[in-house]
């Protein structure tokens, strides 16, 4: 019997624990793609591929030259233009797509939060006085951060930004984060607000209880809208069970 020929777009936990659960899997044939955008990124033992696809047209062609009739889904909840462009070559190809989305992160009493939908907002949402900022967002997003010059910034991710606010201090860590490594983050840095973006999961949660447990508030940037997918899942083990079907 042949094996079943999977693109997996990913770059996430669940992408990562998808891939691991698939390696020397005989029954699929699974390609790990992503984005590019991290130095180093962690890979598994499978086919990987790195950088864009040329857009709808690229992906459906690609996914033609590959004989790949599945796309998992199990990119980060605000890589918005990599899943519309997923939707719309799936349903040209004539490709079965598969969701993995995890729930958002959901406010629970000691939490003050506030939502706002981009990180313009978000930057308008810490006011005019100074005030010292831990941006969790990425390295991609602190442009808007440099129109409110006013806060002393300290910028969490992976790799270091190309651009940043002026008083702005850059730290380089990946996750996942232990609780006590947040709670000393806060403290160090004496931090009085924090800037996240709605990502759910475990690995990044600790940020949110430290948060909590110091008092610190949270502007939490709201998940963009996504296409509507027919299947979802929210973990790996039940996309693995959505893959058997085909196997």
């Amino acid at each position: 019997m042949s094996s079943v020929n999977v693109l997996i777009l990913g770059g996430t936990t669940e992408a990562m624990q998808l891939a691991r659960l698939l390696e020397g899997d005989a029954r699929f044939q699974a390609v790990y793609s992503v984005a590019g955008r991290t130095s180093n990124p962690r890979l598994p033992n499978l086919i990987c591929r790195s950088g864009g696809f040329g857009g709808v047209e690229g992906l459906r062609d690609w996914l033609a030259a590959n004989q790949c009739r599945i796309i998992v889904d199990a990119t980060h909840p605000f890589a918005g233009q990599i899943s519309h462009n997923a939707a719309r070559a799936a349903k040209l190809s004539g490709a079965r797509l598969l969701a993995v989305s995890r729930p958002p992160w959901i406010a629970v009493e000691g939490d003050s939060w506030q939502s706002v939908t981009s990180m313009a907002e978000a930057a308008r949402a810490l006011g005019d006085a100074p005030k010292r900022v831990l941006l969790t967002i990425g390295k991609l997003e602190l442009a808007a951060f440099c129109r409110a010059p006013q806060h002393y910034y300290v910028s969490r991710s992976v790799d270091l930004p190309e651009q940043h606010p002026p008083h702005c201090e850059c730290i380089t860590q990946r996750g996942p984060f232990r609780l006590e490594d947040e709670l000393a983050l806060l403290d160090d840095y004496s931090i009085e607000v924090m800037v996240t973006k709605n990502s759910g999961g475990s690995a990044a949660q600790p940020k949110l209880e430290a948060a909590r447990r110091r008092r610190v508030p949270v502007v939490m940037v709201e998940r963009p809208p996504l296409p509507g997918v027919a299947e979802q899942v929210q973990d790996a083990e039940q996309a693995l069970r959505w893959l058997e079907r085909y196997a």
